[in-house]
């Protein structure tokens, strides 16, 4: 999202306004980094809120690279529905999700959350 870490891999174009997703899912911070984890875990957790970007191919390559979607820990690129949270139309969008085996609970630090905040960026630890 715009002014959080590892924004600068997004060279996209912001659509307006604020989205949440259709389905619930669970949002953590985890780790000593404070990663935020998205779940693949419909159905659990709250409509998380964010923002929508449309990208053209190389960004999304790059993003790719930054979630690590090839590592067998990385993220998985999924597609799902969001809505503009003052209503509207749905949009079928990629969002960078993790497995729910990988996530263990005792290692969640905050969570689940119904959205990422500048608060919660604020605690994050980028790789070393």
């Amino acid at each position: 999202m715009e002014g959080f870490p590892n924004f600068a891999t997004n060279r996209g174009r912001r659509l307006p306004g604020r989205y949440v997703t259709r389905e619930r899912y669970p949002l953590y911070l985890v780790g000593e980094r404070h990663s935020p984890w998205l779940l693949d875990q419909r159905g659990a957790g709250h409509q998380v809120a964010g923002q929508v970007f449309e990208v053209d191919a190389q960004v999304l390559a790059a993003m790719d690279v930054l979630e690590r979607v090839s590592a067998p820990d990385g993220y998985r690129r999924v597609a799902l529905e969001v809505q503009p949270a003052a209503g509207g139309a749905a949009l079928t969008v990629q969002a960078y999700l993790k497995p729910p085996e990988q996530f263990a609970q005792a290692e969640a630090r905050l969570g689940p959350l119904a959205e990422y905040t500048l608060e919660h960026a604020a605690l994050y630890r980028p790789r070393t």
